[in-house]
């Protein structure tokens, strides 16, 4: 993910619902599987190319292979600390280019955005 002039980016809400591609373990069962996520962490990095935890999940049964972005996010302004929120999902129904938002902070005059939306998965 890349900042420009945000910081702290999480879900805009603590119901959020977080959308995941899964691949169940057992293959000669039904699938059956739990997962349990713990508090989101806000994104905050300043070197966009080092991955960053935005979430923890503790998972049984079950493989997570990809995150998808969508919902509800938001973001405070690096010099303004002014908040922002967007909705993933109306970005990408208008066609927006892979869920990059884009705004202006009027108290620190300048653009700020997030981009770049991508998810490493990792077993801890």
């Amino acid at each position: 993910m890349e900042l420009e002039g945000v910081t702290e980016v999480q879900p805009a809400d603590e119901d959020f619902q977080y959308l995941f591609s899964k691949e169940h373990s057992a293959s000669f069962c039904p699938p059956s599987s739990t997962s349990k996520s713990l508090a989101p962490l806000a994104y905050s990095s300043t070197t966009p190319s080092t991955p960053v935890p935005l979430i923890a999940l503790d998972c049984r049964g079950l493989e997570i292979t990809k995150y998808h972005f969508s919902g509800r996010w938001r973001c405070k302004g690096e010099e303004s600390g002014t908040e922002f929120e967007y909705d993933l999902d109306e970005i990408m129904q208008d066609g927006g280019d892979e869920g990059r938002w884009d705004d202006y902070d009027e108290k620190a005059g300048a653009a700020v955005g997030v981009s770049e939306m991508k998810a490493v998965i990792q077993r801890m």
